[in-house]
């Protein structure tokens, strides 16, 4: 019975070294990016390693599509902005002169937005450039430039103005969709009338009534902007640039050699935000 008992110990002792063994492998093995791309961007100051999201299928594979046809190759970084984000992606850099305008070159097409809630505009994101809305309502992507984010870290003051003031946009935008709403003829009518007597006091009066009814309709609807928790967790720590959630397409991000993209952003720039010593890459996928 002894000896029994001895074994059946010995025997649970193994079952518990093996388990822990297999813990600490998979904790050194590090994260799983599941069926996510890897890819490797290689820069005259070093290399940059990239994972490309499957929740963005559209970008993912027009992305592995241009790198596999060495669409990338021999490019420059463009557009590099201190505190923001580096941009390459236009083949008109290949071999462009010193001082040439860049940033309006593409493979001719669009991409349509792919917009993830989780995927933030974090230190190291991976997004689509794009044109901008007044042109682009869609906010459809360029077809080959894409920016990687260095951002800044923000408090939460500053995360507060941000959020006013892309909700006043908003505001702005909706309220001329609210007051010419047919079902709002009413209201139109009685405001134009007051404005055409010059009653102001009773004109902003009617204003200010307006306005809350509508900003209250934008809250049932959702159209209110404000970072969630997660959000302004990671702006405060990590950084970012926050002010492009939502409007571009995140759809990948930098997994090492974040360093590297700190180097490319601190380099010398003309007065249109080209690097004056030009920075080559190539894009390859990884193994």
């Amino acid at each position: 019975m002894i000896n029994r008992n001895f074994v059946i110990i010995k025997f649970v002792a193994l079952i518990v070294l093996l388990s822990l063994m297999l813990c600490s492998f998979i904790y050194i093995a590090g994260p799983s990016y599941g069926d996510d791309k890897k890819l490797l961007i290689s820069t005259d100051l070093g290399d940059i390693e990239i994972i490309l999201y499957d929740k963005t299928p559209l970008h993912r594979d027009n992305f592995l599509k241009l790198v596999k046809e060495n669409y990338y190759d021999g490019m420059l970084f463009h557009r590099v902005i201190s505190d923001f984000m580096i941009q390459t992606g236009d083949p008109g850099s290949k071999n462009a002169a010193q001082g040439a305008h860049l940033g309006n070159g593409g493979p001719g097409y669009t991409i349509p937005a792919e917009f993830v809630p989780e995927y933030l505009h974090k230190k190291g994101a991976v997004a689509a450039a794009r044109q901008p809305d007044n042109i682009n309502p869609e906010k459809e992507s360029s077809g080959s430039q894409f920016y990687i984010v260095q951002g800044k870290v923000f408090s939460d003051k500053e995360l507060d103005k941000m959020e006013n003031k892309i909700n006043q946009a908003r505001k702005n935008s909706y309220f001329t969709q609210y007051i010419t709403r047919e079902d709002n003829s009413a209201i139109k009518h009685r405001l134009d009338s007051l404005k055409i007597k010059k009653d102001n006091e009773s004109l902003n009066r009617e204003l200010q009534t307006v306005l809350l009814n509508m900003e209250k309709e934008m809250r049932q609807k959702g159209l209110v902007f404000s970072f969630s928790p997660k959000q302004r967790e990671i702006y405060k720590t990590v950084g970012g640039a926050p002010h492009l959630d939502g409007g571009y397409t995140v759809f990948g991000e930098v997994v090492s050699g974040l360093d590297i993209v700190e180097k490319i952003s601190d380099v010398e720039t003309d007065k249109g935000d080209r690097p004056v010593k030009d920075i080559h890459l190539t894009i390859n996928v990884k193994d």
